[in-house]
């Protein structure tokens, strides 16, 4: 879906470096706290230093305190009204609203957020009201004629509200969302073959949507099409398998209990509107507009799962952690999302350095369901993520042998360890998949913690095993070509396997920077500068690849150079482990070159 907006108002402006301002505080309460003892002018700057740190509490607050000194800045009132919105506090966002409106009477947002209000209370005329009041554009056109419909329907004047949804045809992505609502809308007003209509033209749009292949399977299903529409949801799983919405629809319909229409009433339908086009903008990089949207959606509909889980996950690509915590929690019980929604704030614990808690939220996961394939990964990526090579590599066996015990085929493929945890949205139901190539990822991330953990004979089994079941993966390559040779190993074959990597993946920093570094443990010093400073090209701010070029540029006598990218290497920070040997290097250089296992093992193969 094309971006023609990403943002009303910037919310994260850059302070100029030569500001010196109150300290910043923590969270909201914090702020509300320090904004009481600040300036007009500090509590002005440190919202926007808090919007620039996209912590919406602190920024709202400092931003409520400097409209109470300013009233009548009408710059003031919108950003507090907006970060208010994000923040979640959408009852104080909507008196901030009435305000906004009445010095900017076509101010979009706030004409949005009032005309969500109107939904809510059913006051379907005023949200078309206010709907209608607003600026216009493509997307603002977009919502606000989805929206109108939904207003229509809540009126029960399905014609109506068809006709304004069919009003969208200024753009060729209008027509996803254009159909898949006015479909919802058909099927509540009761208008069976204009929603099936509806629904296929949805489908021929966009058949790979989650939400357009769900609605359409449980409306065929409950007008007696069982057939249907279990093969549109079979479709759908074999591009975008085990999923949980899906699974849980499949079920219910294979058991004859009809599920109930995903969208029961005008309020629904908006929060729904709200939630794609939210859920849209939030893939395409419109991340502070896709907040503003996805809590109207929830304001709407407080326990919409999907819309909790996009939240959340946007959180997660804002790196706010805890944020995305205190959304998944809310994901109802009942929902099928919520072991997923468990798993990914385990994830998120992780990442907040609380590992332990982390750990045992899985472990109680796993206690509860020893099958749960998903939960068993998490919990390894996090012990592998901590290094702690052993368990992880226990972990991961565990979840092989669900594999390789299955009395029978399964349904799909797990979730990719490689990924650190599915997201709630796309995550795996629990059920145990096959030894298929598509398990490569399991068998090589236990083969890494082999590797790690002392274990090579192990290591390299789960290395071959993965390579066998996908021939072309450039991380196995990577990985078993550069192990054999760090151990003298199969020389030819392991660079054989990391130039074939580096032909798949030119760009990877990662992989070029171990070609590099495998010709310099073969004692090749101009080939590895070659490579390794091609790898720094790509990865500049790596502390490893500078460190690594650092050694290939004492070797071949360039001893300036060397120091140089060592001292860089230290400025990037580096894993503590590491920064005493580099500091090493810094005062003394390299001791005298000794030949590597490596580099003898190649001697004697040229005869030397």
């Amino acid at each position: 879906m094309p971006l023609f907006y990403r943002r009303i108002v910037p919310l994260c402006l850059a302070l100029a470096a030569c500001w010196h301002g109150p300290a910043m505080a923590n969270s909201g309460g914090e702020a509300e706290a320090a904004a009481a003892r600040t300036s007009l002018a500090g509590n002005y700057l440190a919202g926007r230093v808090a919007g620039s740190q996209r912590d919406a509490a602190a920024a709202a607050a400092y931003f409520r305190a400097a409209l109470r000194e300013d009233p009548r800045n009408g710059e003031l009132l919108e950003r507090t009204f907006l970060l208010t919105l994000v923040d979640g506090d959408v009852e104080g966002a909507m008196r901030l609203a009435e305000r906004v409106v009445t010095s900017d009477p076509t101010n979009r947002m706030a004409r949005l957020a009032l005309a969500t209000r109107a939904v809510k209370t059913h006051n379907y005329s005023a949200a078309r009201h206010h709907l209608a009041r607003g600026a216009k554009g493509p997307l603002a056109d977009l919502t606000s004629n989805l929206l109108i419909g939904w207003s229509y329907v809540g009126a029960d004047q399905t014609a109506k509200a068809l006709e304004a949804v069919d009003k969208l045809q200024s753009a060729d992505f209008f027509g996803t969302f254009r159909d898949y609502h006015a479909a919802l809308m058909a099927d509540l007003g009761n208008r069976r073959e204009e929603a099936s209509k509806r629904f296929d033209a949805a489908l021929a749009g966009d058949g790979a949507a989650l939400r357009i292949v769900q609605a359409a399977a449980i409306f065929r299903a409950r007008n007696g099409d069982k057939p249907g529409a279990l093969k549109l949801l079979s479709d759908f799983e074999k591009s975008a398998p085990r999923h949980p919405l899906i699974r849980q629809t499949r079920e219910a319909i294979e058991n004859d209990k009809a599920p109930k229409r995903p969208i029961a009433d005008a309020a629904d339908g908006a929060a729904e509107t709200l939630y794609g086009i939210g859920g849209a903008l939030g893939r395409q990089g419109g991340e502070d507009l896709s907040l503003v949207y996805l809590q109207l959606a929830l304001y709407l509909e407080p326990q919409h799962p999907m819309a909790l889980v996009t939240l959340a996950d946007l959180y997660d690509q804002l790196n706010q952690f805890q944020d995305a915590i205190d959304v998944y929690a809310k994901v109802p019980d009942g929902s099928p999302l919520k072991r997923n929604a468990e798993i990914q704030s385990a994830m998120d614990l992780d990442r907040l350095d609380k590992t332990e808690e982390a750990k045992a939220k899985l472990s109680k996961l796993v206690e509860a369901d020893p099958t749960d394939q998903e939960a068993i990964v998490a919990l390894g990526n996090i012990e592998r993520g901590r290094e702690q090579f052993k368990e992880a590599a226990e972990a991961y066996t565990r979840a092989i042998d669900l594999i390789e015990k299955a009395a029978t085929p399964a349904e799909a493929t797990p979730p990719s360890p490689l990924a650190e945890g599915a997201k709630p949205a796309e995550a795996a139901s629990g059920s145990t998949p096959t030894a298929d190539a598509n398990n490569w990822s399991l068998y090589y991330v236990r083969g890494i913690a082999y590797e790690r953990s002392d274990q090579w004979p192990k290591a390299e089994a789960d290395l071959k095993k993965a390579l066998a079941l996908s021939p072309e993966q450039p991380l196995i390559m990577n990985y078993l070509g550069y192990s054999w040779i760090d151990k003298g190993q199969n020389l030819d074959e392991g660079m054989k396997l990391i130039k074939r990597a580096v032909e798949l993946k030119p760009d990877d920093g990662y992989i070029v920077d171990s070609l590099g570094w495998a010709h310099y443990r073969l004692g090749k010093y101009d080939d590895a500068v070659r490579e390794l400073e091609r790898a720094v090209e790509l990865r500049p701010q790596d502390p490893v690849m500078n460190d690594h070029l650092g050694d290939a540029y004492w070797r071949v006598g360039r001893k300036v150079e060397a120091r140089f990218q060592w001292s860089h290497a230290v400025d990037l920070k580096p894993e503590d482990k590491e920064l005493p040997k580099i500091q090493a290097k810094l005062k003394d250089g390299l001791p005298p070159e000794q030949k590597t296992d490596a580099a003898e093992m190649q001697e004697k193969k040229n005869g030397g």
